[in-house]
């Protein structure tokens, strides 16, 4: 089984086109096919002085693994010529549309995974599109009701509750149906997606001391407390709700699975100190497989040829080896 894995480079003129040119010049046991402009890539890989053969996809024939220096696109086009590191809000629905095409073609089952480069959210939403981040867009695409945003550091994988929500508004978010939802994707999917036979998941308090019995909050008494207990008494190996400025340390971790963390930077600032720039982030719930980089746009490192690679290199290797477990579990 060769994956096909598409490849979304997100904001034209970040630094998305550089790291898909860059893995573009090894090579890989899986088919890699960028869903962007072709001519924004051949004049960045001009920029760079990364010698690239650009050939248009053909999603009906089998896939065949990708070559070094080569680079199978699949056409969506600019509406004006992108500049690198010079925001252009005149190009972002091409940034969706590349979002749209990809979605539309790994849900028909002609792809096997997709990886989402960064993109620049404020300049979509200046454009006039609401648009909170891909986790949000990719679900209403593929008619998901919890989508759960996760981040994946080698053996550390710290999934979240709410995700991009200022944190006025957090403690209203997690309600008891929202928390038992995210926890079922979140067990669901690492055993279907991660291979994980009984997943055991430390859970997070909301309030510093996980609230100190009430004293600090009573979300852990009145949400987070009912919702383990209940889905523990369905089977599921959960411990928690744990204070979170301990919860991280390697006597913890060292047998768990995944950290559920209950708002954005109360789980992401651990992973990404623990693997940053080599830390994927990875959409659970979708009927798809998702991948993404853990970093931005880096405007100001766009076609310098400084841009590091890692990130973009770690999200197709977790696609492509979801994309085999997957496989191998429907035979």
């Amino acid at each position: 089984m060769i994956p096909r894995i598409l490849i979304t480079p997100g904001e034209p003129a970040g630094i998305g086109p550089d790291l898909v040119l860059r893995l573009a010049q090894e090579s890989w046991n899986a088919e890699l096919i960028a869903v962007c402009d072709p001519q924004l890539m051949r004049s960045r890989a001009m920029q760079l002085g990364l010698p690239t053969a650009f050939e248009e996809a053909d999603l009906d024939a089998p896939p065949e693994t990708h070559e070094a220096g080569f680079l199978n696109v699949l056409p969506v086009s600019t509406a004006v010529p992108a500049q690198a590191g010079q925001l252009d809000p005149a190009n972002a629905p091409y940034v969706l549309d590349t979002l749209r095409r990809a979605v539309a073609e790994c849900v028909s089952g002609r792809a096997h995974a997709l990886v989402t480069g960064p993109v620049q959210k404020s300049v979509i939403n200046d454009a006039g599109h609401s648009f909170s981040g891909h986790t949000e867009f990719i679900a209403g695409l593929t008619h998901t009701r919890t989508p759960v945003m996760m981040l994946v550091a080698d053996r550390l994988r710290v999934a979240l509750v709410t995700t991009h929500l200022s944190l006025r508004s957090v403690p209203a978010a997690i309600t008891k149906t929202r928390l038992s939802a995210t926890l079922r994707v979140l067990e669901r999917d690492l055993r279907e997606k991660f291979g994980c036979a009984r997943p055991r998941i430390l859970v997070c308090g909301l309030n510093p001391h996980a609230g100190e019995s009430g004293h600090l909050g009573r979300e852990e008494i009145d949400v987070i407390e009912p919702v383990i207990a209940d889905l523990q008494g369905d089977g599921m190996d959960l411990i928690g709700p744990l204070p979170a400025d301990t919860l991280f340390v390697p006597a913890r971790l060292a047998d768990a699975d995944a950290v559920l963390a209950m708002y954005h930077d109360q789980g992401l600032p651990v992973l990404k100190h623990a693997g940053f720039g080599e830390a994927v982030n990875v959409t659970l719930g979708l009927p798809i497989i998702r991948t993404s980089v853990d970093h931005g746009t880096a405007l100001d490192l766009a076609g310098t040829g400084k841009a590091d690679e890692g990130s973009l290199q770690a999200a197709v290797e977790l696609a492509i080896s979801l994309a085999h477990l997957r496989h191998a579990t429907k035979e």
